[in-house]
């Protein structure tokens, strides 16, 4: 059920697809910022969806569990971010399960991925994120 998404995933230049009843999208921004974007203002549509993604950190599966998906394909995805899913009960299949998602330079671990390191329930992480960016707004 998750190949068609996958197959999108892979032959269009995004980075998230989310699949719900009979809607597709596609989403490209960098990081969990689609996803908290789609998270904040359509919580219905993650209700029960699927995604593809290129990469899913500790980060953005908690917002995945929050949300409501039922089910994750990963080409990466980091350790916690798999244990995550999986005590969720959210079926999860991956390319490659990595310790933790490095930042973009890969000199060390994604600053988000680091910040949520110690938040245990998918509600803290949730916080921390809510607080990753205002202060990534902030910078710029």
């Amino acid at each position: 059920m998750l190949q068609p998404l996958i197959d999108i995933l892979h032959a269009c230049d995004c980075s998230c697809v989310i699949a719900n009843r009979h809607e597709v999208r596609t989403f490209a921004k960098r990081g969990v910022a689609d996803l908290y974007d789609v998270y904040m203002t359509e919580p219905a549509f993650l209700k029960g969806a699927r995604v593809a993604d290129k990469v899913v950190g500790k980060a953005a599966a908690a917002l995945m569990v929050l949300g409501g998906i039922v089910q994750v394909y990963a080409d990466v995805i980091s350790e916690s971010a798999a244990d995550l899913l999986r005590r969720a009960h959210v079926e999860v299949t991956f390319g490659k399960c990595v310790p933790y998602i490095c930042n973009r330079t890969e000199t060390g671990p994604c600053p988000l991925e680091f910040a949520c390191n110690h938040a245990e329930t998918e509600y803290d992480i949730f916080l921390v994120i809510q607080d990753f960016l205002a202060k990534l707004a902030h910078s710029h």
